[in-house]
């Protein structure tokens, strides 16, 4: 009965004949994408397999041709990890603790010599896995701009190029097992159903749906190409780019840059209801939206002469990144490129909260360090362990404010 309800939503949705412009048929997306019907799409359930036949559906109508094992689907079973650092083991015995999920892919074939990938992952975290930052009764975590807003994104730029820009294919992708640990991606790239060398560069939208006034968007992979940093400006006529010039990060294009291919990384920063089930449709901006998926076209125009692009490595910020054993408990504003480290959301009942710190203070001293940036912070962190106790500074507005932690 679940699986025809959800076969009778996607019809509703999909065969909806009115006509809808760019913005709206990228709302249709997510608000499919992130209905509660689809229980948060967490990797191996039945809404997750909706997505999965939604998305298939969608790549099918814009003219794609399958480009999975069976048909436009890559499945994949695996045993999760319970340790973070140990590999992901595929194809293990059934029953033994096992998911299956599975990629979606849709090849746009211009009869060119190389591909360039665009991807995003579908997957969620159900009604809330280990990755969930809720602390109350278990509850659906939509993830509309995690990452509904870049499926739709990605989606959106297939219908751009369709008959553009052919002088590269284009395999558009769709990730399942990226909140598990970048497992579909890593399952593509060792199993991939085109040749990885005939692969130009990859480009991958996750959490690109709340564009805020100040039109920030941050780049990362800008230094895996050398074409990529000139591109990147030159195309731009609208955002404020934070660029980052590292391969490696939290999201799927770090399973393509490890491969030695060129990345680009698309992300308009996290916000209070990351990981949450207040992520919810309604709260994206879906003009911003359109414009980055306008943008993400202009690069792809700018570079589509350009031939196969050189890779380059780039410094992996992550190996750099110190080990610490506490936390203030707060989400970093990402996006901020100011002295200091800029506080975007305070989680309840730490020691942030405790001490009075709320979103919007500008975290500029812990204990006797200053703190100029990120990195900054922490190395400042890295000194501490549970139980210590010290004093933070922050700059709220014209103030500075001193005030005492407790790990």
């Amino acid at each position: 009965m679940r699986n025809s309800l959800f076969i009778l939503l996607i019809l509703s949705i999909v065969s909806c004949k009115k006509e809808l412009t760019e913005v709206n048929l990228i709302k249709q997306d997510v608000t499919f994408l992130a209905d509660d019907k689809l229980e948060g799409r967490q990797t191996g359930t039945a809404g997750e397999k909706a997505a999965a036949d939604y998305i298939a559906k969608r790549f099918k109508d814009l003219g794609l041709s399958p480009k999975g094992t069976e048909g436009y689907f890559q499945p994949f079973t695996f045993k999760p990890k319970t340790d973070p650092h140990q590999d992901i083991t595929y194809q293990v015995v059934d029953g033994d603790s096992t998911v299956t999920g599975k990629n979606v892919l849709g090849y746009l074939n211009n009869n060119a010599p190389t591909t360039i990938v665009i991807g995003a992952h579908f997957d969620h975290l159900g009604h809330g896995s280990d990755g969930s930052l809720y602390r109350g009764e278990p509850a659906i975590h939509n993830g509309a701009d995690d990452n509904a807003s870049g499926v739709a994104v990605l989606l959106n730029l297939a219908s751009k190029l369709k008959a553009t820009n052919t002088n590269n294919n284009y395999l558009f992708m769709a990730f399942s097992g990226e909140e598990m640990g970048l497992i579909g991606s890593n399952y593509f790239v060792k199993n991939s159903t085109l040749s990885l060398d005939s692969i130009n560069y990859m480009i991958n939208m996750d959490m690109v749906g709340r564009l805020k006034k100040d039109s920030t968007l941050a780049v990362y992979g800008v230094g895996t190409s050398p074409y990529f940093k000139q591109t990147i400006s030159a195309a731009n006529k609208n955002f404020n780019i934070i660029e980052n010039e590292s391969g490696v990060g939290p999201s799927d294009h770090t399973s393509f840059y490890l491969n030695d291919l060129p990345v680009l990384h698309f992300f308009t920063g996290q916000h209070e209801d990351y990981h949450k089930p207040s992520d919810d449709a309604d709260k994206l901006n879906y003009e911003g939206m359109d414009l980055i998926a306008t943008y993400i076209y202009d690069v792809i125009s700018d570079l589509d002469d350009n031939g196969k692009l050189a890779f380059r490595k780039t410094k992996n910020e992550s190996e750099e990144t110190p080990r610490f054993k506490v936390t203030l408990g707060v989400i970093p504003d990402y996006m901020y490129d100011g002295d200091g480290m800029r506080i975007d959301g305070v989680s309840e009942e730490k020691p942030a909260q405790k001490a009075g710190l709320t979103k919007g203070d500008i975290v500029i001293q812990l204990g006797d360090l200053a703190i100029d940036d990120m990195m900054g912070y922490m190395k400042a962190l890295s000194n501490f362990k549970e139980g210590d106790k010290t004093t933070v500074k922050v700059k709220r507005g014209t103030e500075t404010i001193e005030a005492e932690v407790i790990f």
